[in-house]
C-alpha cells in the first residue's frame, strides 16, 4: 500500500515551510501598518453562502453534513467576510478593515491543473468606504503585498465592470444575449464576442446572435474588449462609450488610475477592458495580477458593492486576494532570471522597495513560444504564421526534432489535442488547434482568432433502420449509451437535449460501437460521409462545426505585447475570408484532433 496524500494536496516540508511563513508574516504585517485587523471564517460553509454571491470559478467540494445540510469546503472568502459583515457585524457602524491568510479548496473545471485544489489565499477587504481614493488604497496593496512577497515583475490589469453592463443595460438585446457576452468576457473568449456582435465569419449562421443588441451597441461592446494600454486607453473607452451615455464608473476609474500612477505604480498597470472576473459580484473597478513566464494569475479583486445586501445590510466594498504559492513560484522565476543575468555578465538589480513594485521585466528577451499542431493543420498553420511574418523555416518537415528555433521564436511541434495542455500550462505563450480541442479539454486560455482552416463537423450516427430501437432502448432503460473519442464535447451536446447517456471513451474505430452493440449511437468527426457509410451508419444529429483557433496563455496575452500583435496580423488575415465551414459546405478530414 502506498501512504500518499490525496490527488490534488500535498506536504510542505520544512524549507519551504519556513518560506512560506517568512513571506506571510511581511505581507500581514504590510496590511497591519494600514489598519487591517485580522480575522478567520469556518473552513466549512453552507452551500447556500457561496451560492448567493454568484458564479464561482471552480466547482468546490461539496457534501452532506450529518443533519443532512448540504456544505462545501471554503472556494473563496470575500463571500464568507459578506456573510459574516452582514450577521455578525449588522449593528456597527464601521467601516471595516479586514486581512486573512487562509487554505482555500476548490476542484478544476477541467482536465488540466486538477493537480492543485488546495492553496492558500492571501488578501484584504475594505467594508463601508468607496470612492477613487479607496479603490486605490486596495490595488496599491496589492502591488505592495506582492512586492513583498518577492515578485519583482508583474502587471496589474485593470478596468471597470460598469461601462459593460451600461452598455449592456443600454443595448435593447435579450437578458440571454447578455448573458451570452458575459460568458465571453468571463472566458476571455474573443471569437465568442466576435460571433455574438455579429462580426463572425461571413456565411456562418449562429444563433447566438438571436436577441443581439443593436448594431452600434454591439460594435462598442466587441470594440471595448480589444482596448488595452496606459492612460490613453481610457481616453479611448471614453471617446467609444460617451456618444451612447454609458460611462458609468469611468470618472472614478481614471482617477483611481491617476492616484496609482502617482503612486509610482504606472509602469505595472495595463488598462485592459478584457478583465472581466468570473466573480459576478464585482460593480466596479476589477483588477487581476500576472507575471511573465508563469502561466496562471497571481490573484485578483475589485469592487464589490451591491453583495454585502444580499445577506443582509447593504455596504460599499472592495478587496483583492492572492494565492502565496503563485507568488512564491514567479518570485523564484524573476531570482532565476536575475542569476542568469548575473551569469551572463550582467549587474545585479538592488532589490525593490517592499511599499513599491518594480518595473515589470520584458518577456521579450526570450523567444516568443508557440505550439504548432501536427497532422492535417500543420500545413495551413505554417502558411497562417508565414504570412503573419514569422520565420517558419523548417516547420513544414520538422522531421522527429520537437522544438525549431528561430529568431525570436520558439515552435514546440505538439498533436492538435495536447495544444491547449502546453498553452494552459505556460509551456507555450500561445498556440494553434482546433475550437473543438479547446473544447475538450476545457482549456483556460484566450481564445484570439478564428483562422478558418481546418474545419471539422461532428455528428452523432447510428446504425441505418434502427432509429425506432434506439427510442425504444432509451425508453427502458433511460440512457443512451455512446461511443466517442471526445466525452466532454458528447456529454455537453446530450446535456443540452437533456438526454441521459452513458459514455464509451475509445481511441479508435469508434463506429464498431453500434455495429457490435456496444453502443446505441457515436459521437465523431465527418467529412463526406463515406466512412458511415460503407459501415451502414447515418448521422441523427449535428454536435457542433470546428475550425482552427489561435489562442494564448492567460499571462501572456496580458504581459507580452508579440502575442497581441501577432494575433492582430492573424486576424488581418482572415478578415473578409468566406468560412469553409457552413451547415451544409463541404469540410476537410482532419488526421488528429
Amino acid at each position: 500500500m502506498d501512504f500518499v496524500t490525496p490527488p490534488g494536496f500535498r506536504d510542505v516540508l520544512a524549507d519551504e515551510a519556513t518560506a512560506r511563513e517568512r513571506i506571510a508574516r511581511a505581507v500581514q504585517d504590510g496590511f497591519a501598518a494600514r489598519g487591517y485587523v485580522p480575522i478567520e471564517t469556518p473552513t466549512l460553509e453552507n452551500m447556500q453562502v457561496m451560492q448567493v454571491g454568484g458564479r464561482l470559478p471552480r466547482t468546490p467540494f461539496k457534501f452532506f453534513d450529518a443533519k443532512g445540510d448540504l456544505v462545501t469546503l471554503r472556494s473563496d472568502v470575500t463571500l464568507q467576510v459578506a456573510r459574516m459583515c452582514a450577521t455578525r457585524l449588522g449593528n456597527q457602524p464601521g467601516p471595516f478593515r479586514f486581512r486573512y491568510m487562509q487554505r482555500i479548496f476548490r476542484e478544476a473545471e477541467g482536465q488540466l491543473k486538477a493537480d492543485v485544489r488546495e492553496k492558500t489565499q492571501i488578501g484584504i477587504e475594505c467594508i463601508g468606504e468607496k470612492g477613487p481614493e479607496i479603490d486605490a488604497e486596495v490595488v496599491e496593496l496589492f502591488a505592495s503585498a506582492l512586492t513583498t512577497a518577492g515578485v519583482r515583475s508583474f502587471k496589474l490589469s485593470l478596468a471597470t465592470v460598469g461601462v459593460l453592463r451600461a452598455l449592456l443595460a443600454a443595448s435593447g438585446a435579450t437578458d440571454a444575449w447578455c448573458a451570452r457576452v458575459l460568458e465571453a468576457f468571463h472566458a476571455s473568449n474573443f471569437v465568442a464576442l466576435d460571433r455574438l456582435c455579429g462580426a463572425g465569419p461571413d456565411g456562418r449562421a449562429d444563433e447566438l446572435c438571436e436577441g443581439a443588441a443593436a448594431p452600434v451597441f454591439a460594435d462598442a461592446i466587441r470594440a471595448l474588449a480589444r482596448i488595452r494600454g496606459g492612460r490613453e486607453a481610457i481616453d479611448a473607452v471614453r471617446a467609444l462609450v460617451a456618444p451612447l451615455g454609458c460611462e458609468d464608473g469611468l470618472a472614478d476609474f481614471a482617477r483611481t488610475y491617476d492616484l496609482l500612477a502617482a503612486d509610482g505604480l504606472a509602469d505595472n498597470l495595463l488598462v485592459d477592458f478584457s478583465v472581466m472576473s468570473s466573480f459576478d459580484y464585482y460593480t466596479g473597478i476589477v483588477f487581476e495580477a500576472f507575471a511573465p513566464d508563469l502561466g496562471t494569475p497571481l490573484g485578483s479583486g475589485g469592487r464589490y458593492d451591491n453583495m454585502l445586501g444580499s445577506y443582509g445590510e447593504d455596504r460599499p466594498a472592495a478587496g483583492f486576494a492572492f494565492t502565496l504559492e503563485e507568488a512564491m513560484a514567479a518570485a523564484a522565476n524573476d531570482e532565476a532570471e536575475q542569476d542568469a543575468s548575473v551569469a551572463a555578465g550582467g549587474e545585479e538589480e538592488a532589490p525593490a522597495p517592499a511599499a513599491s513594485a518594480s518595473a515589470p521585466a520584458s518577456p521579450a528577451a526570450r523567444p516568443l513560444r508557440i505550439a504548432v499542431p501536427k497532422g492535417s493543420l500543420n500545413p495551413d498553420a505554417v502558411a497562417a504564421l508565414t504570412e503573419a511574418g514569422l520565420d517558419t523555416e523548417g516547420l513544414d518537415d520538422p522531421g522527429r526534432q520537437l522544438i525549431i528555433r528561430r529568431p525570436g521564436v520558439e515552435y514546440i511541434i505538439v498533436r492538435p489535442s495536447d495544444a491547449p495542455v502546453f498553452v494552459e500550462m505556460g509551456a507555450a505563450d500561445c498556440g494553434i488547434c482546433g475550437e473543438d480541442s479547446l473544447l475538450e479539454k476545457a482549456a483556460d486560455v484566450v481564445e484570439l482568432t478564428d483562422l478558418r482552416f481546418g474545419g471539422c463537423r461532428f455528428v452523432v450516427a447510428e446504425r441505418a433502420g434502427a432509429r425506432e430501437a434506439v427510442k425504444e432502448r432509451y425508453r427502458k432503460l433511460g440512457a443512451l449509451r455512446v461511443t466517442t473519442k471526445y466525452p466532454r464535447i458528447t456529454a455537453a451536446h446530450f446535456a443540452r437535449r437533456g438526454t441521459q447517456v452513458e459514455l464509451v471513451k475509445l481511441n479508435g474505430n469508434i463506429e464498431l460501437g453500434p455495429l457490435t452493440g456496444l453502443a446505441d449511437c457515436i459521437v465523431d468527426i465527418t467529412a463526406t460521409g463515406r466512412t458511415l457509410r460503407e459501415n451502414n451508419l447515418v448521422v441523427v444529429d449535428e454536435v457542433l462545426s470546428s475550425t482552427a483557433r489561435f489562442f494564448a496563455n492567460v499571462c501572456s496575452f496580458r504581459t507580452d505585447d508579440r502575442v497581441r500583435a501577432l494575433a492582430d496580423r492573424l486576424g488581418k488575415q482572415v478578415a473578409g475570408q468566406d468560412l469553409k465551414v457552413t451547415a451544409g459546405g463541404s469540410v476537410q478530414e482532419r488526421e488528429d484532433r
